[in-house]
């Protein structure tokens, strides 16, 4: 059985939680994925730390284990872009397929206020997944990328 647990502003992560969580995305996020400290602050910001906006972090567990992961953080924009960006979101690369994943993102969707946006790569496999929960490519996403000198 599944147990799905959020953790946010009120409801806060203990040191080994977040560190346990954010292995997790960075080992199961794959090529989609970013350094772990880049993760990590991802999940400061959901959990509201430093002053930041805050979000939801959602942990599906099966067997007391991490089966699946998302973090989302709130933008503060929602009158012209979406209220929410869900910035990571992996299952266990080992019982993928399962529905996990679904269960987990239906559950963002009931729990979170407010429109989503997420980021996914053309070929990522997940992408469907987004497609058949509602999800829409409105945008083509162009980026400036500037040289940290």
């Amino acid at each position: 059985m599944i147990e799905i647990k959020e953790y946010n502003k009120s409801n806060q992560l203990t040191p080994s939680e977040k560190s346990e969580i954010s292995t997790f995305l960075f080992q199961n996020l794959e090529e989609y994925g970013d350094p772990q400290t880049a993760i990590e602050k991802a999940m400061d910001y959901a959990l509201g730390l430093n002053d930041c906006l805050g979000g939801h972090i959602f942990v599906a567990k099966e067997n007391g284990s991490i089966a699946a992961a998302t973090v989302i953080n709130k933008t503060g924009m929602n009158d012209y872009i979406p209220a929410n960006i869900l910035v990571y979101i992996a299952t266990d690369k080992n019982i993928r397929g399962k529905g996990i994943g679904k269960q987990l993102l239906k559950t963002v969707m009931e729990n979170t206020e407010g429109d989503i946006a997420l980021h996914v790569e053309p070929e990522n496999p997940a992408r469907g997944l987004y497609e058949r929960l509602g999800f829409t490519n409105k945008y083509l996403e162009m980026r400036l990328i500037k040289d940290a000198k």
